[in-house]
């Protein structure tokens, strides 16, 4: 699996903490904007029990999957120039298609999608998605490809693989149990 931006051999591990630390950091975002910008009020932004919306782990990966080959590229001096640009509207685009798609299989399964106030925007489509929203992913994809992989790459090479083994059974089996409570149990 080459998802362009790795240097080393990747790993499913590897893959699976990025995909868990992006689900985190979305919903931190996704708490900070709704209780301190908007001012709404605390409440779980995921549609899981823990603290992680997996919708930006699977943009985050689909990302790496997209753009990982045209970030390593730093050999031709035009491409450079209009790679920021490119990234930008990339990651636009796929986000936006991801939370389409993520709105329709979400009130499939659960009759809703948390993301319904986007009825209150100007420029939207059936509430699933909106303009405003896909700039926000276009710059927070290109600072995710720019900044935040790099650092993450960086973390998740330090520890061996079994420690690695280690912290990604004990983040599944905690993802798994979550899973079983939130679509199962309750």
């Amino acid at each position: 699996m080459d998802f362009g931006m790795i240097k080393e051999k990747q790993t499913v591990q590897k893959l699976f903490l990025c995909f868990m630390m992006y689900s985190v950091l979305g919903w931190i975002y996704e708490v900070v904007l709704e209780t301190f910008i908007y001012k709404w009020g605390f409440s779980n932004r995921g549609v899981l029990f823990g603290p992680y919306c997996v919708v930006y782990g699977f943009g985050a990966l689909a990302f790496l999957l997209c753009f990982g080959r045209l970030m390593k590229k730093k050999d031709v001096k035009w491409l450079n120039i209009v790679k920021p640009v490119i990234i930008f509207l990339g990651c636009m685009a796929v986000a936006t298609l991801i939370e389409l798609c993520a709105s329709y299989l979400l009130e499939w399964t659960t009759g809703a999608w948390p993301w319904q106030t986007y009825k209150d925007y100007k420029y939207n489509f059936q509430a699933r998605i909106a303009l405003s929203t896909s700039l926000r992913f276009g710059l927070g994809g290109t600072l995710f490809m720019y900044a935040v992989q790099p650092l993450f790459e960086r973390i998740l090479s330090k520890p061996g693989r079994r420690t690695l083994n280690i912290i990604s059974i004990t983040v599944a089996v905690i993802l798994a149990a979550d899973c079983i409570y939130t679509f199962i149990i309750k």
